[in-house]
């Protein structure tokens, strides 16, 4: 089902001040991440992009991808993950599963090839079970190819993988030698 535009474009406005330019419109994020859910609706009001209730709770309700989260009195919003200011999610490491993968476009597979995985902008670098949504976010970016990274050696080597709230894997980086490279895109 596809989103209304209004809708779509709430998620975005929320994606840019939560995730990544809070100082857009003056949002004070916590150590954590958390914006008070009253300041955000006055100061994106007052910045020209008035938000009813309503829109923001069916914009973390109804986000396919629940990249938005209330705390348990619906006082306070943040972003599930995929930030680029500087906050600490508090997440647990996790054991990962043996299998992982992301997706990326195959313009930039030389780079990866040898440098491996990088977070680039974002805190972390984002892999998924989910292959469908990782092939999707690959297309964003140009011809998409799924990645396959073993997570699970990655974990035995030492490094740490932590599980978001909305379910996306997140890791500092993966180096070139625990990906998997599609053999049509050699």
């Amino acid at each position: 089902m596809k989103m209304p535009r209004e809708l779509v474009a709430t998620s975005r406005f929320l994606s840019l001040v939560l995730r990544h330019q809070p100082d857009a419109i003056g949002l004070h994020l916590d150590a954590n991440g958390w914006a008070d859910v009253a300041e955000l609706l006055a100061l994106a009001a007052r910045h020209g992009r008035p938000i009813p209730r309503e829109m923001l709770d069916r914009a973390v309700a109804e986000n396919d991808k629940q990249r938005f989260a209330f705390n348990d009195d619906r006082t306070k919003i943040r972003a599930s993950q995929g930030h680029s200011v500087e906050i600490e999610l508090g997440l647990e490491p996790s054991e990962p599963p043996e299998v992982l993968y992301h997706g990326t476009a195959t313009h930039s597979l030389a780079s990866i090839r040898e440098q491996g995985l990088s977070s680039m902008s974002r805190r972390h670098v984002h892999l998924s079970l989910d292959q469908a949504n990782m092939l999707a976010v690959g297309s964003r970016h140009g011809k998409p190819v799924l990645l396959t990274v073993r997570s699970g050696d990655m974990a035995r080597a030492g490094h740490r993988f932590y599980l978001s709230a909305n379910g996306v894997w997140l890791t500092d980086a993966v180096p070139p030698e625990f990906i998997a490279f599609p053999e049509a895109v050699q």
